[in-house]
């Protein structure tokens, strides 16, 4: 596909990166003929063999798909090792593929990968991707290689014809190693044919090769290197490499993308710094964004099924939009068409209030071992918000007897790498087993309910999924960044209120508990590393939440939640942690999911506190 792709389009844009100010393009033909260099170096030059491993480890760019694709093209198996993990975890990733060759990016993560590298006699070569860091650090491991030997010869292409005509699709292709929630990762082993059929349905796979995407999220994640990165290869689509995920605001002005997909995290986060930034403005203001507001309500459910809309309605919109939706949609550039979320649930306030601003998101469903996606909701009126949309073309979906989702089909993936026993638990009878409940409907569409093994079981004998919990709490303010249910055997629910980083800061400033050299300082720290939680921050963080003003809000936040949940689901008593959730702490995954069993375990205490004395519940 790849090839094909380089000799249909030669002169065409790729890849667009940021150099020195400047936007620097990339045609497919210099990508493939990169690519072919990456090949020679790995069969040539260290005479590695085809089905090896090869280790890639640096920020979404474009050396990432250059060694990702010349280890395709040598017929290897590639992937992605999550940015800033600790040595151990690295560790564990290069011992059990046993990979023979790690490219590296950055000096920071070259000394992660030498620490972990030690005693791992499987592994051949630590590759910097820059002759200068090769340079500087070459005498401190002998497996240090320089990149040059990946840049300069190309392969041919009778060698590149035969070891493609080596491959056969139900080969690996690639392994990627899912986050761990519950013990170490697994190797999903995910075939050339498994990509192929997901990128076979051209109605989910809606790219073209006029459309543009800015993409930032991390290449070790299934999503951003099957859907986004393959997907590209497929259609023909250019992409921008965001310079650093504190940028991205910055880039989408100036890339001005058609499509872009994102975890639901980034639209939360608009959507809470929309509603924390109007909070601040004159009452005027405040009046013309709760009219447009209520606008977008109205407006989103003729936009989902793209009928419309009666005169009257049509008219608030253009005024809402003169007022508020164009500056919604230039926060993502001002010329998004499309607009892809998944990875976990996402509010159904949130979908309807980007729908009526004319921003379609559209929401869908898979997981690593489905290869990705399973489930989308798309154009053509086939949209329905709350639910993950209709099966792709190749896929077969049915609930089980206990409501788990099951699929089949050829996007089930090939199994997990040296974990036979987990493969077998996972696919039973040709069906792959999900992990989450659900239910369909006439029309096929899926709705999420929440994972299996999340489900909580109250004394009382009723079964509560966490996440319809999670999201009626979180939406109601800003400050929220996760909440963690409780109550399994409990005679009601619980909950810890994880605070939101930058909201915080910008509550405590206001009230002068934080100085604006302090946000300035954490803001960039986030900025620089999203997922970072360092112990200054949250030290920070503790000032401001210890607030009264900032528990009254929490308070109110919860109160407005239940209102949205059954009674047996509402949340009675809770507790506001001094920081948010992080992977310092062992909270959350690489992808920031939750996880649940370690948040159990680390906070066992203080819920049996919550449960023994009174001082958590709701009244003050």
């Amino acid at each position: 596909m790849f090839r094909r792709r380089a000799e249909r389009s030669r002169s065409r844009p790729a890849l667009y990166e940021k150099r020195s100010g400047r936007w620097e393009l990339i045609t497919w033909g210099d990508f493939y003929g990169d690519a072919c260099k990456v090949a020679y170096g790995l069969r040539e030059e260290m005479s590695l063999a085809a089905g090896e491993r090869v280790a890639i480890l640096g920020a979404t760019r474009s050396p990432w798909g250059t060694y990702d694709l010349g280890a395709q093209l040598a017929g290897m198996v590639s992937f992605g090792i999550y940015p800033k993990q600790a040595p151990e975890q690295v560790r564990y990733l290069l011992e059990h593929s046993e990979a023979r060759v790690v490219f590296v990016e950055s000096e920071d993560e070259l000394e992660t990968v030498l620490a972990a590298a030690e005693g791992l006699t499987a592994l051949e070569a630590i590759v910097p991707w820059t002759e200068a860091l090769f340079e500087a650090q070459r005498a401190r491991d002998p497996r240090l290689r320089s990149p040059k030997l990946f840049a300069a010869e190309a392969w041919s292409d009778a060698k590149v014809d035969a070891s493609l005509a080596a491959i056969d699709p139900g080969d690996t292709a690639i392994l990627v190693y899912t986050s761990g929630t519950t013990g170490p990762p697994k190797g999903a082993m995910i075939t050339h044919e498994n990509i192929l059929a997901v990128l076979s349905d051209e109605e989910a796979i809606d790219f073209f090769e006029d459309d543009v995407t800015l993409s930032f999220l991390p290449m070790a994640h299934v999503a951003e290197r099957i859907l986004a990165f393959y997907g590209r290869l497929d259609s023909g689509t250019a992409c921008a490499y965001a310079t650093s995920t504190g940028t991205v605001l910055q880039e989408l002005a100036e890339v001005q993308p058609t499509v872009f997909g994102s975890v639901p995290r980034i639209y939360e986060k608009a959507y809470a710094k929309i509603h924390s930034e109007i909070e601040k403005k004159p009452p005027l203001v405040q009046k013309i964004f709760a009219f447009a507001k209520q606008v977008a309500e109205e407006a989103s459910g003729y936009r989902v099924r793209e009928e419309a809309p009666p005169l009257a309605l049509r008219l608030k919109w253009a005024i809402a939009d003169r007022t508020v939706f164009r500056k919604v949609r230039g926060a993502f550039g001002g010329r998004v068409r499309l607009s892809l979320t998944g990875a976990a649930p996402i509010a159904t306030d949130i979908l309807t209030f980007f729908w009526g601003a004319g921003l379609p998101v559209y929401e869908a469903y898979g997981m690593t071992e489905t290869t990705v996606i399973t489930h989308a909701n798309r154009p053509g009126g086939r949209t329905r918000l709350g639910t993950v949309g209709q099966p792709l073309d190749p896929v077969e979906a049915k609930i089980a007897a206990d409501g788990e989702v099951l699929i089949g089909g050829p996007l089930v993936f090939k199994g997990y790498f040296k974990n036979d026993e987990a493969t077998a638990s996972t696919i039973v009878d040709g069906w792959l087993h999900t992990g989450d409940i659900g239910s369909i409907d006439a029309d096929g569409f899926l709705r999420i309910t929440d994972r299996k093994k999340h489900l909580i079981i109250t004394a009382g004998g009723k079964n509560l999924a966490p996440a319809n919990i999670e999201k009626a709490l979180k939406g109601q303010d800003p400050l929220v960044s996760h909440v963690h249910p409780h109550g399994d055997k409990r005679p009601y629910v619980s909950a810890l209120i994880a605070p939101s980083p930058l909201e915080t800061l910008e509550f405590g400033q206001a009230r002068g508990l934080v100085t604006e050299a302090q946000v300035k300082t954490l803001t960039d720290e986030l900025m620089a590393n999203p997922a970072g939680r360092s112990d200054a921050l949250n030290e920070t963080m503790g000032k401001v939440t210890a607030h009264r003003e900032f528990k009254d809000r929490i308070r109110a936040a919860v109160r407005a939640g239940n209102e949205e949940l059954a009674r047996v689901e509402r949340v009675r008593r809770f507790t506001i942690l001094g920081r948010d959730f992080s992977q310092e702490h062992g909270e959350l995954t690489p992808t920031m999911k939750l996880k649940r069993k370690a948040v159990e375990e680390k906070f066992a205490d203080l819920f049996e506190r919550i449960y023994a004395d009174d001082g958590f519940g709701l009244e003050p």
